[in-house]
């Protein structure tokens, strides 16, 4: 018994103590999960606070966006209604006035109306007064009748009288005409002239007088805008050629590799000339081996395969060793080496032109610039001294000068680039800065110097200018000498076709003729027309780049001698 009793005691106080146990753990995880769902609730509701003011700053803003619509919407009624309200108060002022001026004209004919009441009155008085007049009238118009019959014949007789003096007066203009033109025929015939030739004579002289007063004035009117604009322009443009100095190098089609002897031209060749077919299939580069003493030509239209290859045959050379393993070694190898050189080529240009930041592919086609030519100028040197000039230009008139040398070594290297061959070398070249992360400025500058797109900001003309100095320059580009000559000749020819010219010289290289006119026959203000007639008629004749000056000098010498 006392053992059962323990035993359930024990068991109950068990129990009880499970129960304890069980009430504080779950006491503590309901206060843990209280806790959680106060942290969860506090973040539900931060969220639904911040998901509250982003709804309410969206409502606000479209509310505000949604406020100014209808004011703007509000104002344009308003201005509406306004320019309705004028338009009322203007018709309504209008027909006020037309109101008035009806009302006056009313009121101006009551005052005729009672004007004429009181006429009537006195004209019935004035009506028996009448009636005794008429009758005294009638009696004098039988009078006067009598005396109208008397004047009628008289006047009839005058009919006749000037009848005859009329066709007096038509036999004498007749033999008047009759005189006037004998006259006009002996004055023809003494001036040797017809009347419709002495008036396209006369029309003719006033037009000489014409263009003589429009020659001064636009002499006036020209050396007026000179005085300022010209003078400037002309030092600027001065400055920034004066101070550009660049070595020009012509390049061709062809090189020519000189060898020791004729007995090499063989060893070049090949047995059965495979060797000559390795190196040209290497290289790209036809081979030429002809009749030329101690000479192979290599010809090709890509400048830097050719230079490739005037190398690599230069070491075979002088190697000696010649056969197709040894051709394809020496030209991997002399490409790597011309790769080294063209971006040395181009690193080397962008520190002389204290370019920063320059891309190392954008860097490698400044140098293969080095081995292209434009119309035979080389396209480096070109662009190094359109980049100088365009920069000299910039800083005489406060711009960017760096921007501005940029764009100008970068404004022709869509020339570089070999797969694109249909669109212009502009739009080649700005596509090509925009991929390597260039300036809008420059970009629009590249794309922009030959008028392929819109300029947009004040370095893309400054580029413009500076391209065509650089390629105008006398010697800077190659021009086969009969069109030189045949130039030349065309422009001294055009301008002697011009009354009154007597000599014509062509000088700098053709960007200047000077024009030396008779004195006697043209005046000064004739001259400055002479000048701009001659400038017209070569603009529209010639094709020449540049621009061309134009110089009449007339020069009047008295000579006298003392005895």
């Amino acid at each position: 018994m006392d053992i059962t009793t323990a035993g359930v005691i024990v068991a109950v106080g068990t129990f009880a103590l499970g129960i304890v146990i069980d009430r504080l753990l779950l006491q503590h995880f309901g206060q843990r999960r209280l806790a959680n769902a106060k942290s969860e609730a506090q973040r539900i509701i931060s969220d639904a606070e911040e998901e509250a003011r982003t709804v309410r700053r969206e409502r606000i803003d479209r509310v505000e966006q949604e406020l100014n619509e209808r004011q703007r919407e509000l104002d344009r009624e308003a201005d509406e209604g306004r320019r309705a309200l004028r338009t009322t108060k203007d018709k309504l002022e209008y027909r006020r006035k037309k109101l008035s001026r009806r009302t006056e004209r009313v009121n101006d004919r009551e005052k005729a109306v009672i004007s004429a009441g009181e006429a009537l009155d006195a004209l019935k008085a004035a009506a028996a007064q009448t009636q005794k007049d008429a009758d005294k009238i009638r009696d004098e118009a039988a009078h006067l009748l009598q005396e109208v019959s008397a004047r009628e014949s008289r006047l009839e007789l005058r009919e006749e009288e000037a009848e005859r003096l009329t066709e007096d007066a038509r036999r004498k203009r007749d033999r008047l005409n009759t005189v006037i033109e004998e006259h006009v025929r002996k004055l023809e015939q003494i001036s040797g002239l017809s009347q419709s030739e002495a008036h396209e004579a006369l029309i003719q002289t006033l037009i000489d007088e014409a263009k003589l007063e429009a020659a001064s004035l636009i002499k006036e009117i020209r050396d007026e805008a000179k005085l300022t604009a010209n003078r400037e322009a002309r030092k600027v443009i001065l400055n920034a050629i004066q101070r550009t100095a660049a070595s020009h190098a012509i390049e061709n089609t062809v090189s020519v590799v000189n060898i020791q002897s004729d007995e090499m031209k063989g060893r070049i060749i090949g047995r059965e000339g495979r060797n000559i077919r390795a190196f040209e299939a290497a290289t790209g580069i036809e081979v030429i081996v002809d009749d030329t003493p101690e000479a192979v030509i290599l010809s090709g239209f890509n400048p830097v395969r050719r230079e490739i290859a005037r190398i690599a045959l230069t070491k075979l050379i002088q190697d000696g060793r010649i056969h197709p393993a040894r051709i394809e070694e020496v030209v991997q190898n002399t490409v790597a080496e011309v790769d080294e050189e063209i971006v040395e080529m181009g690193e080397r240009t962008a520190i002389d032109l204290n370019l920063h930041g320059l891309d190392p592919g954008l860097t490698k086609m400044v140098g293969r610039m080095r081995y292209r030519t434009s119309y035979g100028q080389n396209l480096l040197s070109h662009s190094i001294e359109t980049a100088r000039i365009a920069s000299l230009l910039a800083a005489e008139l406060g711009l960017d000068s760096a921007v501005a040398r940029r764009a100008g070594l970068l404004h022709d290297i869509g020339k570089v680039d070999e797969e694109d061959d249909e669109n212009p070398h502009a739009i080649v070249g700005m596509e090509i800065c925009r991929k390597y992360k260039e300036s809008d400025v420059v970009c629009n500058a590249v794309g922009a110097h030959h008028d392929e797109i819109e300029m947009t900001n004040s370095i893309s003309p400054l580029v413009q200018a500076a391209d065509a100095m650089s390629g105008a320059r006398p010697g800077a580009r190659r021009e086969a000498l009969e069109a030189y000559i045949r130039r030349l000749e065309k422009l001294e020819s055009l301008a002697s076709s011009f009354d009154g010219v007597e000599r014509v010289f062509a000088i700098q290289a053709g960007r200047e003729i000077r024009v030396i006119v008779n004195h006697d026959l043209v005046s000064d203000s004739q001259a400055e027309m002479l000048a701009l007639d001659i400038s017209k008629r070569i603009q529209r004749e010639m094709q020449y780049p540049g621009q061309i000056k134009v110089t009449v000098i007339r020069e009047v010498r008295s000579v006298s001698y003392a005895k």
